[in-house]
């Protein structure tokens, strides 16, 4: 029976085709289009670099009890480089930056169609780490994609860029490296291992911190600058990457990152619903504009080259393997 359960838990994670990971990206790409107004709720009462190191912070608690209650094994020391990598990305860049733009005064909308070039860094990123080579389409695709952020960024700005718009690019950068770590150890563990040992092991700062603001910042915690962080806290820090990283794990950096063509989409939506933001034809134009040149990245061809497919692809699968079917046995 043992051999049984452990053989059944032990499936490798290639074996539900890209198609499952797709569904499981898109399930992430959801829960992350409501960060943004979350966090806009968030700032009516506390402080920017509260939100954005609190979340990890709270996150962090849930990330332990949830660890503690499987055994999971510490992460091997080969490991540790990628998880510094996420920990920089997902855990610190991007909530922070993000935050701290919205503080500077960019607008849930305007935040949305900026980040909405997301999906092409983190495509670029996962070609660049898997050993792939895009083609010139590629390339020229994802230079447009660029360019249209970058020109709805100086309408907005009067004919330069802003401070919030900075932000905003080093907050998509940082994130897009985060993503493709994460899912390049996903091959390795479960998608919520990664996430929960990330905060995890970024809990010796963050909580810290999280307190120091707690006393010094005066917090003000109205309803619905509760309800923002708890969101974020929740589900935008931790229980999306619980799908999120899965889903870049089993279709693929470059393809899954693409479902993430939704969220400016969505998020524009919610900002409307929400926030009671005005969309108007600029924004919406840049939104399009956007959308179809990552969408034309897609469609061009990238090859691997034969070290790269090594290295992208040498998960430790028998280790995922080996370390799941001991849990089971347990």
């Amino acid at each position: 029976m043992r051999t049984k359960d452990s053989a059944t838990a032990s499936a490798p994670i290639a074996d539900t085709g890209p198609g499952a990971g797709l569904w499981l990206a898109g399930i992430g790409v959801l829960i992350y289009s409501f960060t943004i107004p979350s966090t806009v709720f968030g700032l009516e009462g506390l402080d920017p670099y509260l939100i954005g190191v609190g979340r990890a912070a709270a996150a962090s608690v849930l990330a332990a009890v949830v660890l503690l209650s499987v055994r999971a094994r510490f992460p091997r020391r080969d490991q540790l480089a990628g998880f510094a990598v996420v920990v920089a990305g997902v855990v610190f860049g991007f909530p922070v930056l993000s935050t701290l733009a919205l503080d500077h005064g960019a607008s849930s909308a305007h935040s949305a169609v900026v980040v909405g070039l997301l999906p092409a860094v983190t495509a670029v990123f996962g070609v660049l780490r898997a050993g792939e080579r895009p083609s010139r389409a590629f390339w020229l695709a994802g230079a447009a994609g660029a360019v249209c952020v970058t020109g709805f960024a100086l309408v907005r700005g009067a004919g330069h860029v802003t401070a919030a718009d900075l932000l905003l690019f080093g907050a998509l950068v940082t994130c897009a490296a985060g993503y493709t770590e994460g899912a390049r150890l996903a091959r390795d563990m479960p998608g919520w291992r990664v996430i929960s040992w990330a905060l995890v092991l970024s809990a010796p700062i963050t909580v810290p911190v999280t307190v120091w603001l707690l006393a010094t910042t005066s917090p003000d915690w109205t309803g619905r600058a509760t309800l923002g962080f708890a969101y974020v806290a929740a589900f935008s820090a931790y229980i999306g990457f619980f799908a999120w990283y899965e889903g870049l794990a089993r279709a693929g950096i470059a393809r899954a990152s693409q479902v993430q063509l939704a969220q400016p989409v969505m998020t524009l939506l919610w900002s409307g619903i929400l926030l009671g933001e005005r969309i108007d034809a600029t924004t919406a134009l840049a939104a399009v504009g956007v959308l179809v040149c990552v969408a034309l990245t897609q469609r061009t061809r990238v090859d691997r080259s034969p070290d790269g497919l090594r290295d992208g692809l040498r998960d430790a699968r028998p280790s995922r393997t080996m370390e799941e079917g001991s849990v089971t046995r347990r």
